[in-house]
């Protein structure tokens, strides 16, 4: 794990707006094309199909954040239904991921509802199916909200729960019965809210993994963790969970060869394939992350 302090410094720029302005200047720079695939639909999709022929299966997602208006948010959703079309026309494996706010939640809730019924049309007419990202602490509670307006009418909606958080475990009791990405969780929260110590996230996160995937309902195990990767083979094992219930799930650019080893030994494993011009928040949580990541960016930045 990166230190604290580290840590701490990488999320807190990832919230840098003019930080993002200017990424978006600077181009798929300082190593930031490891993580992101491309910033048009047709390179994230060429490498979509790459990944399949891999055998591995994938989620596409149209970077972006901090949308301050109705034009940026309706801009977003156009992308996203775009992105359905080209998956559908290319006739790739991959669904499609994405984040609330970018479609407007913090501007106006009634427009991002409206922008995530078109974006569920299109999907729903494709036969695919929309996670909806969870973000920070304070948007959960309206994420949760609409996601259950939204199944009403859809089935082919499902979120992301973070095991950081000390509400995850209701939250996942809750939500029997709708596709779950479960997660450790990437954003720095207060302890009011959110474990602080590797060991509690990890104790929750296999908590949630058992809760959920025991209620029958497909279950996405979003890790690159060896420990968590273990636990899991060993649950379904000895619980007789077919492979059909569940998937692995991990990031583009990140162990890619636990990704073809997994796919080989018979597991569904599915990538996560982010894209677009706004990489920066995404990059900066990446760096956050593992201090692989960082010493690969500074090796990129010294060999120019």
């Amino acid at each position: 794990m990166v230190g604290a302090g580290l840590k701490s410094f990488f999320l807190f720029l990832s919230q840098s707006r003019a930080l993002n302005r200017a990424a978006k200047k600077w181009g798929l720079r300082f190593g930031a094309s490891r993580f992101v695939a491309g910033k048009t639909i047709a390179e994230a999709v060429a490498k979509v199909k790459q990944l399949n022929e891999a055998g591995l299966i994938c989620t596409l997602d149209h970077l972006g954040e901090f949308v301050t208006s109705r034009a940026e948010a309706e801009e977003a959703t156009d992308y996203c239904i775009k992105t359905l079309e080209a998956i559908a026309k290319a006739g790739v494996t991959s669904n499609l991921s994405l984040k609330l706010t970018q479609l407007g939640l913090d501007l106006d809730e009634s427009l991002c509802e409206t922008n995530m019924r078109r974006i569920l049309n299109t999907a729903r007419r494709h036969r695919n199916f929309v996670r909806i990202d969870m973000e920070d602490y304070s948007r959960c509670k309206k994420t949760l909200d609409l996601l259950r307006k939204l199944r009403r009418d859809y089935s082919n909606v499902g979120t992301v729960i973070q095991a950081y958080l000390h509400r995850s475990e209701q939250d996942v009791a809750n939500l029997k019965g709708v596709p779950l990405r479960l997660v450790k969780g990437a954003y720095k929260e207060s302890p009011d809210v959110a474990y602080s110590q590797k060991a509690e996230v990890d104790h929750n996160f296999k908590r949630l993994i058992e809760a959920h995937l025991q209620t029958g309902t497909y279950t996405a195990i979003a890790t690159h963790d060896d420990a968590i990767i273990a636990f899991v083979k060993q649950l379904v094992a000895e619980k007789g969970i077919s492979h059909d219930r569940f998937e692995f799930q991990m990031l583009y650019g990140i162990r890619s060869d636990t990704q073809r080893a997994l796919a080989a030994e018979g597991y569904t494993m599915r990538v996560y394939v982010p894209y677009g011009s706004d990489w920066y928040g995404y990059f900066m949580r990446r760096l956050a992350e593992r201090p692989a990541n960082v010493a690969f960016v500074v090796k990129g930045m010294f060999s120019r």
